[in-house]
């Protein structure tokens, strides 16, 4: 009797262990592959191809975890028929999701434009790429971003905007506010109303995710977008939160930022424009609302569209006493606390021809 006891103690183990295991062998796979991946990937599905081989594309284009789960999902739930299209899915979605798309189907546009906004653009260059990739011209994009009926609208529309954005001291207004990312467009006729609502549509996203910080440590959004659009153009991403904790400092103490990105935006140039990377001192002195040698705190505005890594840094750098940094012209950041061990070090990095 003891004996069967055992065997049955040693079965309700292994079965309550093969559910816990199939449980989350379940949880794992019905997850996104990776979350923090928004970059929509190309899925060309042709005519006639089975439920089956659909799995093995999708697995090929990294965008569910196992083809075996796959399998015996679509057998489970009955999935015996996905629409022959071509989808554009990426990794930040969930198994569930991907297949109620590709069950679903669309309609294929062969006049679909992409718009790639990589990190740091600023306002001039988001109107250059808009004019070159669609119908629109470049001084329509310039307009609506200072556009009062438009800023009006977005007003009520998004919870992370507010009248602040009207500061009539700031060249763009919708600057810092265009989140960066790959963007599709049925065609060429795209209105630029339309691009900058999807990007504000994605930058409501994003936000979304920090709201809790940005309440509980009363921050302003605007701030914290401005914040964010200077150490994007200041740093490397992984010195972002170590340099927001820089300037957090220097606000503390009543230092000025002397920011040179503030600078050069400040007067309408891009580094690329300046020998060497050099910034000068007639760009130093130039009195405007964004020259942080001048200006204290904050500049009047964003200096371009900070991504998300630098938008999370501003809202959770790292604590340390810093209050000076550099960069050598290998991307490599150092951190000072006095000015003299800034300047030492910029003269060592002079000396060996990394400045």
């Amino acid at each position: 009797m003891k004996k069967f006891r055992n065997i049955a103690i040693i079965l309700v183990v292994l079965v309550f262990v093969t559910i816990v295991t199939l449980g989350i062998v379940y949880k794992i796979n019905m997850s996104p592959v990776d979350s923090s991946d928004h970059t929509p990937i190309e899925v060309v599905i042709p005519e006639k191809t089975s439920v089956k081989e659909i799995g093995k594309i999708l697995k090929e284009k990294d965008l569910i975890r196992s083809s075996t789960f796959y399998n015996i999902y679509v057998k489970l739930f009955g999935v015996n028929k996905m629409e022959a299209s071509t989808y554009y899915l990426s990794r930040d979605m969930s198994f569930k999701e991907i297949i109620e798309i590709l069950e679903k189907g669309n309609e294929y546009n062969p006049n679909q434009i992409s718009i790639a906004f990589s990190e740091g653009l600023n306002m001039r260059q988001i109107a250059d790429k808009i004019e070159k990739n669609t119908n629109n011209k470049y001084a329509d994009v310039i307009a609506l971003s200072n556009d009062n009926e438009f800023l009006d609208e977005i007003i009520k529309k998004y919870w992370f905007i507010d009248e602040s954005i009207k500061n009539d001291k700031t060249y763009y207004k919708l600057e810092g506010y265009l989140f960066p990312d790959t963007y599709y467009f049925a065609n060429k006729d795209v209105t630029v109303k339309e691009i900058f609502i999807k990007m504000l549509d994605q930058m409501d996203k994003v936000l979304s995710k920090y709201k809790e910080d940005i309440t509980k440590k009363n921050l302003k959004v605007r701030d914290v977008l401005i914040m964010a659009s200077i150490l994007e153009k200041e740093g490397k991403t992984r010195d972002f939160k170590d340099i927001a904790s820089v300037f957090y400092n220097r606000v503390k103490k009543g230092m000025l930022f002397q920011s040179c990105a503030t600078a050069i935006y400040g007067v309408k140039k891009e580094f690329s424009e300046l020998d060497n990377r050099a910034i000068t001192n007639e760009i130093m002195q130039n009195d405007n609302p964004y020259n942080t040698y001048i200006v204290s705190g904050l500049p009047a505005g964003a200096i371009c569209n900070p991504g998300e890594n630098a938008i999370a840094a501003a809202i959770n750098p790292t604590t340390n006493e810093y209050l000076y940094f550099l960069s050598d012209n290998q991307g490599k950041t150092y951190f000072f606390k006095t000015y003299q061990e800034h300047q030492q070090k910029q003269n060592e990095l002079e000396k060996a021809g990394l400045w």
